[in-house]
C-alpha cells in the first residue's frame, strides 16, 4: 500500500473482522498457535530431508554422467566401438534419461503444502495481527516505553528476549498509518529509519519508510521535517514523482505561511515572531475518549497512589471466619485490607493450583472475546477498551466450580442462589479493561428487575503476572496487583442500594505474562437481610 497516490487524496483502509480469529485476545489461545508452528516446522524438516534425498541421488547421477561423457566425447568413435556402449548410449538416454527426468518431476512438496492448508484455516488473521500491534502500542502508551526499548525487546521479568526488525517497525507504523493514528505511525517509521540507517539487513527500502514518514510528519503540521525528509527521498530516488510533487505542494504552504506572517507584522509592528506550533520531531500523544487516561496510565505503573502514612495505619491483617461461619472457624482465611473507603480486602490461599488448573482446563475451550453492553443500545458487543476472553461456568460443569462458589459464599456472607456464573477470563497482548463500573447505570438491564443490581465483586487471581496487569481505581487512586491464589473483593453499592461510583476500577494491561482471574458478581436479591440497608444513603 502506497501511502500517498496524490497529496490530498488520502488512503482508507477498510479492515473486516472475523469473529472467528481474535487469536490476541488470549495469550491462553495462543499457546496453541505454538504447538501448531512447531508441527509445521517438523512437516518443513520432513519436506527438506525429502528434498535433500532426492537432490543427493541427481546429483550422483550428474557426477556419474560427468564422468562417462568426458571420456566419450574424447574419443567419441572409439568409445562407440565398443558394442557394449553403443548399446548403454541408446539405453541411457531412452530410458535411464527418462528415469532421471521423472526424479526430478518427482514432487516433495505434497505433504508440507497438505499440512499447511489445513492448518492455515486455525492461523492469526488480518485483524489479529493488527490487534497484536495495537496491543505493542497500548503497552508503550501506558508503560511510557520509547520504540527503541520495544523494538530491542528490553522489558522487565522477560524469559525470552526477542526483538524487532526494520520490517517488524515498518509493519507497526503502516498499522497505525492505515488507522490514522499519524502519532505512533511517525515513531516506529523512526525507529525503522533509524535502523536502517544502522546497516540492518532489510527488504524494505528506505524510500518506503520517508514515504510515510513525510506524510505522517506533515499531518502534525511540520511543515519543515516534511520537507526535510521529502527531500532526502528525493535524493534517493529522483524519479518518484508523488514526492516531487509533494515538495513543491509543501513550498507553496511554506511561501503562503511566510506571507501571511509578514503581512500580520505590517499591520501590528509590535508582534513579534512566534516559535512554531509544532517543535520540530518532537509531537504529543493525541487526547481520546477516556477523561482520567493519564490518571488511570500512572496508576498502572504504579505511580500516584494514594496510599499516605495515615492511611496506612487504618489497614490491617486478620484471620477471617466469615461472621463465625462453620466451615471456617477450624480453618479461617487470611484477610489483608487493601483500601480502607471503600473497603477493599484481599484473602489469601482462596483457591489451589490444582483448582486453579481444573477452571483454566474448563474454561479454555469455551473463551470467547469479551463484550460489553453499548450504552445506547444495549446490545452485547466487543470493544477496543475490553482486550480478553472469557467462559462462563456452571456447578454442574464440575465439582470443583460448585466447591470454588461454595467458598465464596462462606467468606462474603452472601448468597450465590442469585449471583452470575463464575467468569473466567484470560487477557491476551497488551489485555486490558478500560475504567468501567461493575453495576449496572441502565434502566432496561432485565437482570435489575429479577436479580437486582450487582451488590459485590469478588475477584480471584489464577496467575502471577511478570509486569502490569494491576486492579486500579483512578477515583482514589488505589492499584491492585495480581497474585496467584488471592482474591479481592469489593461492595459496588452502598446499603441503601446507590452505586458507589468511586469503584470505577479498571484492569491494566499485561506488559509481560499471562493473566488469568475469575470473578463472582452478587446481586442484591437474596441478600436483603444479609447486608441489610443502613441509616444514610451512603452508608
Amino acid at each position: 500500500m502506497k501511502p500517498w497516490l496524490q497529496l490530498m487524496f488520502f488512503p482508507c483502509v477498510f479492515l473486516i473482522w472475523h469473529a472467528e480469529a481474535e487469536f490476541f485476545t488470549s495469550i491462553g489461545q495462543m499457546t496453541d498457535l505454538i504447538y501448531a508452528e512447531k508441527d509445521l516446522v517438523q512437516s518443513l524438516q520432513e519436506y527438506i530431508r525429502a528434498e535433500e534425498k532426492k537432490l543427493s541421488q541427481i546429483k550422483s547421477w550428474a557426477e556419474k554422467m560427468d564422468v562417462l561423457t568426458s571420456k566419450s566425447a574424447s574419443d567419441p568413435e572409439g568409445y562407440l566401438a565398443h558394442p557394449v556402449n553403443a548399446y548403454k548410449l541408446v539405453k541411457r538416454l531412452n530410458t535411464d534419461w527418462l528415469e532421471l527426468e521423472n526424479l526430478v518431476l518427482q514432487d516433495t512438496t505434497n505433504g508440507f503444502i497438505a499440512n499447511l492448508t489445513i492448518q492455515r484455516q486455525f492461523f492469526p488473521t488480518e485483524e489479529d495481527e493488527t490487534g497484536a500491534a495495537k496491543a505493542l502500542m497500548r503497552l508503550q502508551d501506558t508503560y511510557k516505553l520509547d520504540p527503541e526499548t520495544l523494538s530491542r525487546g528490553n522489558l522487565p521479568g522477560t524469559k525470552y528476549r526477542s526483538s524487532l526488525t526494520v520490517g517488524d517497525c515498518f509493519g507497526m507504523g503502516k498499522t497505525a498509518y492505515n488507522d490514522g493514528d499519524y502519532y505512533h505511525t511517525v515513531l516506529w517509521m523512526e525507529q525503522a529509519l533509524k535502523q536502517h540507517d544502522e546497516g540492518e539487513d532489510t527488504t524494505v527500502s528506505k524510500v518506503e519508510i520517508l514515504d510515510y514518514l513525510s506524510y505522517a510528519v506533515f499531518q502534525f503540521g511540520d511543515l519543515h521535517r516534511a520537507m526535510e525528509l521529502t527531500r532526502r527521498l528525493i535524493s534517493l530516488d529522483s524519479t518518484h514523482e508523488r514526492a516531487g510533487s509533494n515538495l513543491r505542494y509543501f513550498e507553496k504552504l511554506l511561501e503562503k505561511e511566510r506571507e501571511e506572517k509578514e503581512k500580520e507584522n505590517s499591520i501590528n509592528k509590535t508582534v513579534t515572531s512566534t516559535e512554531a506550533v509544532v517543535q520540530s520531531g518532537a509531537y504529543e500523544r493525541p487526547l481520546d475518549y477516556l477523561p482520567e487516561r493519564d490518571i488511570y496510565e500512572a496508576l498502572c505503573r504504579g505511580e500516584g497512589v494514594k496510599m499516605t502514612p495515615r492511611r496506612q495505619k487504618r489497614l490491617f491483617c486478620r484471620y477471617h471466619d466469615g461472621n463465625r461461619n462453620p466451615h471456617l472457624l477450624i480453618a479461617p482465611f487470611k484477610e489483608e485490607d487493601e483500601w480502607d473507603s471503600p473497603h477493599i480486602v484481599r484473602y489469601y490461599d482462596v483457591m489451589s493450583d490444582e483448582e486453579i488448573e481444573k477452571i483454566k482446563q474448563l474454561a479454555k475451550p469455551r473463551l470467547a472475546r469479551a463484550t460489553v453492553r453499548d450504552p445506547k443500545t444495549g446490545v452485547l458487543t466487543v470493544a477496543s477498551y475490553r482486550v480478553s476472553k472469557s467462559s462462563w461456568l456452571e456447578e454442574d460443569d464440575d465439582p470443583v466450580v460448585a466447591k470454588v462458589n461454595q467458598r465464596m459464599q462462606q467468606i462474603t456472607g452472601l448468597t450465590v442462589k442469585t449471583a452470575e456464573l463464575l467468569q473466567v477470563a484470560n487477557y491476551g497482548m497488551g489485555g486490558q479493561y478500560e475504567p468501567h463500573f461493575d453495576f449496572s447505570r441502565r434502566p432496561f438491564d432485565s437482570t435489575l428487575k429479577s436479580e437486582g443490581n450487582r451488590l459485590a465483586t469478588f475477584l480471584n487471581y489464577m496467575s502471577d503476572v511478570e509486569a502490569g496487569g494491576a486492579t486500579v481505581f483512578p477515583d482514589f487512586g488505589a492499584a491492585i496487583w495480581p497474585k496467584k491464589g488471592t482474591a479481592v473483593f469489593w461492595y459496588n453499592l452502598f446499603r441503601s442500594g446507590e452505586g458507589d461510583y468511586r469503584t470505577r476500577h479498571a484492569a491494566c494491561p499485561v506488559l509481560v505474562g499471562c493473566k488469568w482471574v475469575s470473578n463472582k458478581w452478587f446481586h442484591e436479591r437474596g441478600n436483603e437481610f444479609l447486608r441489610p440497608c443502613g441509616r444514610t444513603e451512603v452508608d
